[in-house]
């Protein structure tokens, strides 16, 4: 996901972490700064790479050239009903003698594995 370069505080970010919370902040009904959060990354700086994958800059002439360095992913047209799912993605977290259940659509599965991962830290 990331890595702390030796001797930098600056985290670097793989091309395939940037595209997918690029890919999560962009489903509709999704805060931008909760993929962020849940991400562990800057609100700023997902707008950022989202800004630039959106529109690079205009020096670039290709996407090999991209400072941002990933490849814009096909996202569905607006038109594109989501696809139906029949089962809800559901989670029990259990902590002692406390058990949460967690009912989740499938449909924002992206959303839901954010939240896990933010969770489980």
């Amino acid at each position: 996901m990331d890595q702390a370069a030796p001797g930098r505080r600056r985290r670097v970010h793989s091309a395939e972490f940037k595209a997918q919370a690029v890919q999560a902040s962009q489903q509709p009904g999704v805060s931008m700064a909760a993929v962020a959060m849940a991400h562990g990354i800057n609100a700023n700086l997902l707008r950022r790479w989202v800004h630039e994958r959106v529109q690079p800059p205009a020096d670039t002439e290709t996407v090999s050239a991209n400072p941002v360095g990933f490849i814009a992913l096909p996202m569905p047209t607006p038109a594109e009903p989501p696809a139906p799912s029949a089962e809800p993605i559901r989670i029990e977290v259990r902590r002692g003698s406390t058990v949460i259940a967690v009912t989740w659509p499938a449909s924002a599965a992206d959303a839901c594995a954010a939240w896990m991962r933010e969770l489980l830290r």
